[in-house]
């Protein structure tokens, strides 16, 4: 199917909702956050939903769409529509665990994941601008006792900080989540002053899907927050086209201009982007707008994701039409991360056919087998 997916025009309910204010969809992006919508009854004003299969859903799994992105999902449908909108069969997963990479067991203080030995994740909150419905923190984002999120909350980092100070092996320092660019700016600059001043930590790097969910965030007191001695990278989490919008496009440009390194986290998600075409388009714009496509990560066993979850056998193949089809620098690696703490591992198609013992036989993009001599 072609990345233009058409949109499926029984979920579409009101398209009128842009001349509701407090919905405008370009509002300030604390106008938004306040305004998500969190409840069955506020999105049933917009979707063609089943409410009460909604509501048992929310229960367990919370749920937060800001303006923003319901604007793109009233404008595109199934592709934005199936990655936000809760789904019952969240409810019916029950062949994976809350936590299969056992991030509690490796988390030594609180709010911080310490499973390489060179770098230390920070959950800086457990608040996102919307949540994804593929999330592989399911287990923990978007509550706080009794309700859900309204703001975003920060963790407290003092202990987290103290640990990264007394253990010089720490040399990388992710901010994580929930989406650290959700909490207040003087909040951000007050965590990445403390985390820069760290004399063995060489660089900072922040997980977010901000510019995707909410770009109205990238504010230029925000890009004054992210300033800092140490470099600061940013993997952003884009995961369709119909994603790259002007405020997009926008918000990725004030953040490369500012001299931040982009790259971008793409998941693999059935029914959402499994496709050859899809993806090709993605990784091409990806890279226009100076965003470096960094991983494709398949989708982690998580309980109450199993229904995006394809095959690794047709990720290999698409990865597979992708080389030669495309640019290099628009190719990502395709990852899985090993249940039971085992870590990240590339995937990549077999191009190797045998190996003897001065030459390769190798197969080429087209499938064309070549021999390649081999050194010694």
């Amino acid at each position: 199917m072609s990345c233009k997916q058409r949109k499926d025009s029984r979920i579409l309910k009101n398209a009128s909702w842009i001349a509701k204010n407090e919905l405008n969809p370009h509002a300030d992006w604390q106008v938004q956050i306040k305004n998500s919508i969190t409840t069955a009854e506020a999105l049933s004003e917009y979707l063609d939903i089943n409410q009460s299969a909604l509501e048992k859903t929310i229960r367990k799994y919370p749920m937060r769409i800001t303006p923003y992105y319901l604007s793109l999902i009233l404008e595109h449908g199934m592709p934005l529509f199936r990655q936000a909108v809760p789904d019952t069969k969240e409810l019916l997963d029950h062949s994976h665990t809350e936590d299969p990479f056992r991030e509690i067991p490796f988390s030594p203080v609180p709010n911080l994941i310490h499973r390489y030995p060179d770098r230390v994740v920070l959950l800086v909150t457990n608040a996102c601008a919307t949540y994804c419905r593929h999330c592989m923190r399911k287990r923990m984002v978007g509550y706080t006792n009794p309700k859900p999120l309204d703001m975003a909350v920060a963790f407290p980092m003092e202990k987290a900080v103290q640990y990264i100070q007394e253990h010089p092996a720490v040399s990388d320092v992710i901010l994580s989540g929930g989406d650290p660019l959700l909490i207040e700016t003087r909040q951000m600059a007050t965590l990445i002053k403390k985390i820069n001043v760290i004399d063995h930590v060489n660089t900072i790097r922040i997980h977010t899907r901000i510019p995707a969910t909410l770009p109205q965030r990238i504010t230029d007191n925000l890009i004054d927050a992210l300033t800092a001695d140490k470099p600061i990278y940013m993997n952003i989490h884009f995961n369709h086209p119909l994603e790259i919008t002007d405020d997009a496009r926008k918000a990725c440009k004030k953040l490369a201009d500012a001299g931040i390194p982009l790259g971008s986290q793409t998941v693999l998600l059935k029914g959402v982007n499994d496709s050859r075409y899809t993806l090709k388009q993605l990784f091409k714009d990806l890279l226009a707008i100076r965003v470096k496509p960094y991983y494709l990560h398949h989708p982690d066993p998580v309980k109450g994701t199993g229904h995006f979850r394809p095959s690794v056998k047709k990720g290999l193949k698409i990865m597979k039409a992708l080389r030669g089809h495309i640019s290099g620098m628009s190719l990502p690696h395709y990852m899985i991360d090993l249940p039971g703490g085992g870590g990240k591992v590339p995937l990549v198609p077999d191009y190797i056919k045998s190996i003897g013992d001065n030459h390769l036989i190798v197969e080429n993009y087209k499938g064309d087998v070549f021999l390649y001599p081999d050194g010694q």
